[in-house]
């Protein structure tokens, strides 16, 4: 039993007492089309470094992540996945665009 997803008590003296878990579903993954990414260039909080950000995934965090490695191979760059928002270094939008419209995803940036 992992103490780290119990949630509300510390410690019980109740010796039936049962921990509850904060156990979200993880979301179903669209079909590449249904999903409304959006891409942009952003440049605040990054140390004046550039990122292209592409928002708005829905589904498993195992298919962001697949989605975030294939920008990534692609433009040739690094960045990463999480939080449902993949983030490239560097400004590459254009190219993000054709890469997510060539696998038919709906992007707008």
């Amino acid at each position: 039993m992992s103490k780290k997803h119990a949630v509300g008590v510390v410690y019980s003296t109740n010796p039936d007492f049962q921990y509850q878990y904060d156990d979200e579903p993880e979301a179903d993954t669209l079909p590449h089309s249904q999903q409304k990414l959006r891409a942009r260039i952003e440049r605040n909080h990054r140390g004046g470094k550039v990122v292209t950000l592409v928002t708005g995934f829905v589904g498993s965090d195992d298919d962001l992540q697949a989605l975030g490695k294939m920008l990534k191979t692609k433009c040739g760059v690094g960045g990463s996945a999480k939080d449902g928002e993949i983030i490239i270094q560097g400004e590459h939008l254009e190219r993000v665009k054709q890469i997510l419209a060539a696998a038919g995803y709906n992007c707008k940036g």
